[in-house]
């Protein structure tokens, strides 16, 4: 495993932003209470696929799932590779428990996911290093006052912890329709590429989003608030 340094924002304890919203509909009450603790991840110990989904296979590991529109279609894409998904946001765990539960019957309950509702940070230092083949930090919180520039997730020390936990091979996607916070998080990849390639030849690599991105509520609505997207994938080198 990395070993964090002191000072290092992966070492953060804090979790930046609201944790609750309106109340839970007691159908999402109810997935929250019991569908929940049978797909959490467990809260001690290493998380691989082997103790999460019974074998080994392909690992994606989704930071501030939002609702889980992305989390539950690349599943539903893939339903031999595992997604874990952590998001701070109760009412974004129980929006993506709605998906993993088959849409109340609309569809194929997800049974290749596993969530954890509070720090992704905290479980993601738990993966084993070279562990995962895909990592997505797509639409986080831009914190767009300079001051709170050290809250974003995009920083050298959660870079840093990405490149650790994926594979030679693996890719970073990570999405935003913030101009500040891209600005800010092409500067911190830049100071990255000893470990990661910018998989882009054009400009319509970052601006169209790529076959197999599912569409996030929180890109919907900055869409229809006529905000221009961006799409970024990174290569582990």
């Amino acid at each position: 495993m990395t070993a964090n340094k002191p000072g290092d924002p992966t070492t953060l304890n804090r979790l930046y932003g609201r944790a609750k919203g309106k109340t839970l509909r007691a159908g999402q009450q109810g997935l929250v209470d019991t569908l929940l603790p049978r797909i959490a991840v467990p809260d001690e110990g290493p998380v691989t696929a082997e103790r999460l989904f019974g074998s080994p296979r392909p690992l994606h590991f989704e930071i501030g799932f939002g609702g889980g529109e992305h989390m539950a279609g690349r599943a539903d894409m893939l339903p031999d590779h595992g997604f874990i998904g952590c998001e701070p946001f109760i009412n974004g765990v129980a929006q993506a428990l709605t998906h993993v539960d088959g849409d109340n019957g609309a569809g194929t309950p997800l049974g290749n996911v596993r969530i954890h509702h509070g720090d992704a940070l905290e479980v993601l230092a738990r993966v084993p290093d070279g562990a995962l083949s895909f990592l997505y930090l797509l639409h986080p919180d831009p914190w767009p006052k300079a001051r709170h520039a050290k809250r974003r997730m995009m920083n050298d020390g959660p870079v840093r912890m990405f490149a650790a936990k994926l594979k030679p091979g693996g890719e970073f996607r990570f999405g935003t329709d913030h101009p500040i916070y891209l600005r800010h998080a092409l500067m911190v990849m830049q100071r990255h590429t000893d470990t990661f390639q910018w998989l882009c030849e054009k400009p319509a690599d970052f601006l169209n989003r790529p076959g197999g991105w599912p569409e996030t509520r929180y890109e919907a609505k900055a869409r229809k608030l006529g905000h221009e997207v961006w799409y970024f994938r990174y290569r582990r080198s």
